[in-house]
């Protein structure tokens, strides 16, 4: 079974997204698929609440900021698999360094391709987004290309 929990910043999708995980898991392998790459304290401090928050569940955590398909390297495909966050994937993916002075054109593809190897190939998979492209408000370049492309992920994983 695949799941796609899309929503506003910092409203508790991650939670449910933890007990939808756990419930489908059955008692199973269960991963976290961590994709932030912390950039600052409040990063560190978002992934440490996050830990605290999974704690007990039975969670493997895979670190997979970019390349998410490498997951399978070091994961049996026959558990379940909680991605958090493709907003998190696509920013590593589109800007690799902090000194990327242009987006990564081809990074959703990258994003699409290997969210949807997960979604095939486990057994159940969960994935969270970030719902940030719904206002009405023109953005510097940088930020536009980044809301068309993870809408873009968003309708991948929807379908």
């Amino acid at each position: 079974m695949t799941i796609f929990i899309s929503g506003g910043n910092k409203n508790g999708k991650s939670g449910y997204a933890q007990d939808a995980a756990v419930k489908l898991a059955g008692g199973g392998k269960l991963y976290y698929v961590a994709t932030m790459i912390p950039y600052d304290d409040e990063d560190r401090t978002r992934i440490e609440r996050h830990i605290e928050n999974r704690a007990g569940m039975g969670f493997e955590t895979l670190e997979a900021g970019r390349d998410i398909q490498k997951v399978f390297d070091s994961a049996d495909e026959s558990g379940t698999f909680l991605v958090d966050s493709t907003t998190a994937l696509l920013l590593n993916e589109m800007f690799p360094n902090s000194h990327s002075e242009k987006a990564d054109e081809n990074a959703a593809q990258r994003c699409i391709s290997g969210l949807l190897e997960i979604a095939r190939r486990a057994k159940n998979a969960v994935f969270v987004s970030d719902y940030i492209y719904s206002d009405a408000a023109r953005y510097d370049e940088f930020t536009e290309e980044y809301r068309k492309s993870l809408a873009s992920i968003d309708r991948a994983l929807a379908q």
